[in-house]
């Protein structure tokens, strides 16, 4: 879809909402769907400062049940959607309703197969779990799914797959320990390093995935 201009644009799970300001300065029509109310409510600001016509609905992504069927050009999800989602099949299904005949679906999401793994030493992967436990896991539930989990919600879902794409980070600083406010940023070479396999084993796997699938 080289031309958002005048689409209509659905990003159910939107979290912080950069897709939905994206897409929206490109010239769609953007409904920004998440479960959170105080999320939309934050992004909904910002929204209004800035003069974007964006629309906000809170909403289940495996539901979506105040959005019409038939109705968008196309669909995002991005990176962190899919941990929350316990049912595949039920978001698939929705994301397939809301879509027009031959609308586009594009999905974006860290790769599957650096789940199983914790950090890396300079010789050695460290596996933490297993590729097939999905979860749940931790207090609050979230979920880690194979590629043949999306790939056959999205086939049964009705959607059909057109492209796959799995990625490299771009730099470093995918490797960055972002869970602490204390954890100190990394240097120029330890940026260059993290992305060296023979520095960094996680390096030679994949880091990104993305699929795209059409109505």
């Amino acid at each position: 879809m080289p031309d958002f201009e005048g689409k209509r644009v659905c990003v159910p799970s939107s979290g912080d909402n950069h897709a939905v300001y994206a897409f929206h300065l490109m010239g769609a029509q953007v409904t920004s769907c998440d479960i959170s109310e105080r999320q939309l409510e934050n992004s909904s600001s910002i929204a209004q400062k800035h003069g974007w016509d964006i629309e906000f609905i809170c909403a289940d992504t495996m539901k979506l049940c105040q959005l019409d069927s038939d109705a968008y050009d196309f669909v995002y999800t991005s990176n962190g959607v899919h941990v929350w989602i316990f049912d595949l099949n039920a978001m698939y299904q929705s994301v397939h309703r809301i879509l027009k005949g031959g609308g586009t679906y594009i999905m974006f999401d860290v790769h599957p197969f650096m789940r199983p793994f914790g950090t890396a030493s300079a010789h050695a992967l460290q596996v933490v779990k297993p590729y097939d436990a999905g979860g749940p896991f931790e207090a609050t539930p979230t979920f880690h799914w194979r590629v043949q989990d999306m790939i056959n919600a999205m086939m049964s879902s009705g959607l059909s797959i057109r492209h796959m794409e799995e990625m490299y980070a771009e730099n470093g600083s995918f490797w960055e320990d972002q869970s602490s406010d204390d954890a100190a940023p990394l240097s120029e070479q330890e940026l260059a390093d993290r992305c060296n396999w023979k520095l960094n084993p996680l390096a030679a796997l994949p880091q990104w995935l993305s699929v795209q699938a059409v109505k």
